[in-house]
């Protein structure tokens, strides 16, 4: 048998059969170390993803990204429109981060993190293993014709199915518009709250498609990670891969025949069982190689590991290993790519904090009227400006205040002079600045603003102050 792997793999998926039509993958219900390790870190991360929109520090939601009135909340720190280049440096570390984990570690990512991948495995798959069986008995009753027992496990399934995507549509919209939001619409009904319950009704339905039809189509046609992979993946990163150097030998794959001696044959460690076919999730064949339907996910590891371990030959037939590791017997090394986007991402970790200890609390924008010239008031010249008071906050301004700093001058603003801003809630107004002539260098000053609460500097603002021309 040939050690170069099927060819017909690089053409077809495991999803769609001969007619182009979709074709169920009815999976082997894993079992193994490996299962067991990502049973652990499926659910630690499905409460942290479930409580993350319902946590508050601050007042602040924990995660929030309210796109429609461009408010993001990361770890409790909010983000406000006026600090939309930290949110894009967050998420370009976010980006690089998984760049440099799938070139070191392969798409581990999708397979062990990806809410996606842990929802359907660890959630909708199990229901289902519960409710119609293992692959064998899934696969009867796919064939099986509507009768009182189908019609009883699909509705219950469907039902149990529908029950959970509305609680993950649940916890979606709270990330969006955030948990006060959802609470108000359960407080007072859908009808007082229409949008965000047909907002809600929608991702219920997506979910529900996603779940119970669409499933690892996802990874396969609609998430651009999947087709990144290529492109990131060299022969030194770290996959699930087949140990096709054992596991072909010389003469290939044979079934195993407890009476010979393989290593006196010349036969591969693979005695060609196909479980670890039947046991993957996606419906490929890891002997093939590396491929995009591939997420990393062990359940293969597992399977071949029982495998070998009943038959008296060695683990590790299919683990995690580079292609060189097998191949060349290479052990893993840090590659100059590897070390070039820890370097950008170090870079971007740098400006991120630095940004964010350069970030004030309260933002004030102060601008000059545009159109409008100086004005003589006697000896003084005056300009008009307009401000905006951004408080990015949780806490209750009471006695907000202008006043001109390393400049003497004075500031009067139109309607009372101590005014309040309330939490996360924005003021804005007209003032105006008045300087003595003679303290005018030239037609173009710049003065520095403070803000003040009662006598708290809260942030300042630098603008320009227009006087006539000097010809001293």
């Amino acid at each position: 048998m040939s050690n170069l792997p099927d060819e017909a793999f690089r053409d077809t998926i495991g999803t769609i059969d001969e007619g182009g039509k979709r074709k169920f993958i009815f999976p082997k219900k894993p079992s193994g170390k490996f299962y067991e390790y990502r049973k652990i870190v499926s659910y630690v991360l499905l409460a942290i993803l479930i409580a993350n929109p319902f946590i508050k520090i601050n007042g602040n939601q924990f995660m929030m990204f309210n796109i429609i009135e461009r408010r993001f909340n990361i770890f409790g720190f909010p983000f406000w429109p006026q600090d939309f280049y930290l949110f894009v440096i967050s998420m370009l570390v976010g980006v690089v981060f998984i760049i440099l984990f799938t070139v070191v570690f392969g798409r581990i990512f999708c397979g062990w993190i990806c809410p996606q991948t842990i929802f359907l495995e660890m959630v909708f798959r199990r229901i289902e293993y519960w409710i119609d069986g293992d692959r064998g008995a899934q696969s009867r009753l796919a064939r099986q014709e509507w009768n009182a027992e189908k019609i009883r496990k699909r509705l219950t399934k469907w039902i149990i199915f529908f029950l959970i995507s509305f609680g993950i549509a649940n916890v979606f919209l709270a990330y969006l518009v955030g948990s006060d939001t959802l609470f108000l619409m359960i407080e007072q009904g859908p009808v007082s709250q229409a949008s965000n319950f047909i907002a809600l009704l929608i991702f219920t339905g997506v979910f529900y498609f996603v779940f119970v039809w669409f499933r690892e189509q996802v990874c396969i046609i609609a998430c651009p990670y999947g087709r990144l992979q290529g492109v990131l993946l060299d022969n030194k990163s770290i996959n699930v891969a087949y140990d096709f150097v054992r596991g072909e030998k010389e003469n290939g794959r044979a079934k195993f025949n407890k009476k010979e001696d393989r290593a006196l044959t010349g036969k591969g460690d693979c005695i060609d069982c196909h479980q670890c076919v039947h046991v993957c999730p996606m419906g490929i064949d890891i002997r093939n190689g590396t491929q995009l339907e591939c997420t990393n996910c062990t359940a293969c590891i597992d399977e071949c590991d029982s495998i070998m371990d009943s038959v008296g030959l060695p683990k590790g037939l299919i683990r995690y290993a580079s292609e060189d590791e097998i191949e060349k017997k290479e052990p893993f090394k840090f590659t100059a790519r590897m070390k070039g986007y820890t370097a950008v991402l170090f870079i971007l970790l740098s400006v991120f904090v630095g940004m964010l200890f350069l970030r004030t609390n309260v933002e004030a924008i102060i601008l000059r009227l545009p159109g409008q010239l100086f004005q003589h008031k006697g000896d003084k010249i005056s300009n008009v400006y307009t401000y905006k008071i951004v408080n990015k906050t949780m806490k209750y301004y009471s006695d907000i205040h202008f006043e001109l700093i390393d400049q003497k001058g004075e500031i009067s603003k139109v309607g009372e002079q101590h005014f309040k801003v309330a939490k996360e809630g924005i003021s804005q107004g007209t003032l105006f600045i008045e300087i003595d002539e003679v303290l005018l260098e030239s037609d173009k000053t710049k003065v520095k603003i403070g803000v003040y609460n009662g006598n708290e500097l809260l942030e300042t603002s630098t603008t320009n102050f227009l006087g006539p021309r000097s010809f001293n």
